[in-house]
């Protein structure tokens, strides 16, 4: 019998694409282990927010606390039933899961992103953690930069409207309503920096599978991964003649 190898799944796409709840789902149906790149970038912004003197423009700094600062990701526990939390956030061994979910550290993790010495670090602590396979992480560089040799890449892609529609939807489920129009807003300054962006910029890899989730809902959208990453399993195993 072939042995199907754990593959490392990556999966990038722009603000709202879904890739989050759909990375997670894909994870659980897989058995796989689902590591949210985002909440760390936001655990670090949340930290400059809080430091107090430490500018979002200031680079040094920000690089400093980047390094001096430990972010640990954990499965989210049965008691925490929230479908916009993806991992338990540890930000120097305080809980900040819920902290980090809030509209103003997104906006400041976005910024804290564009910084290279930043990513530098995080990117390594990404790989640490992802070393091994059986593993699916979402971001915006995690099959260009990340995991270039991963196995299987996704690259997700919606349009600005739907995208800011399903913004808006999330704030409202946190208590935070946005107008439709400040939310396609924030959609296009956030497609504008992460594509425009320094070190590792938003891109699609050459070998991603585009999958467009317009019309597509995170189940749907799960679903189709889940038969890729079947068949690659399939593949790889039956290449590489492993067997049981």
């Amino acid at each position: 019998m072939t042995l199907n190898k754990k593959l490392t799944i990556a999966i990038d796409g722009p603000a709202g694409s879904g890739k989050s709840s759909v990375a997670r789902l894909v994870a659980q149906k897989l058995g796989y282990n689902y590591l949210d790149s985002g909440a760390m970038y936001r655990a670090l912004a949340l930290n400059a927010l809080q430091g107090g003197g430490i500018a979002l423009s200031s680079e040094h700094e920000l690089e400093a606390l980047a390094r001096d600062t430990h972010i640990e990701l954990r499965p989210v526990p049965p008691t925490l039933q929230d479908p916009c939390i993806h991992n338990q956030v540890f930000l120097d061994g305080v809980d900040v899961t819920q902290s980090i979910r809030t509209n103003e550290v997104a906006q400041a993790a976005s910024r804290v992103a564009t910084v290279p010495g930043v990513r530098k670090i995080l990117v390594a602590e990404q790989q640490r953690a992802g070393a091994g396979g059986g593993v699916v992480m979402e971001g915006r560089d995690i099959g260009t930069v990340v995991f270039p040799n991963a196995e299987l890449k996704i690259f997700l892609e919606a349009t600005p409207e739907a995208r800011a529609e399903r913004r808006s939807k999330e704030h409202l489920e946190k208590g935070e309503p946005v107008d439709a129009a400040k939310a396609l807003e924030e959609i296009h300054q956030r497609d504008q920096r992460d594509t425009q962006r320094r070190v590792s910029p938003l891109v699609r890899a050459a070998d991603a599978v585009l999958v467009d989730n317009t019309a597509m809902d995170v189940e749907e959208t799960a679903r189709l991964i889940v038969q890729l990453a079947r068949e690659r399993e399939a593949r790889i195993g039956k290449d590489a003649g492993v067997v049981a």
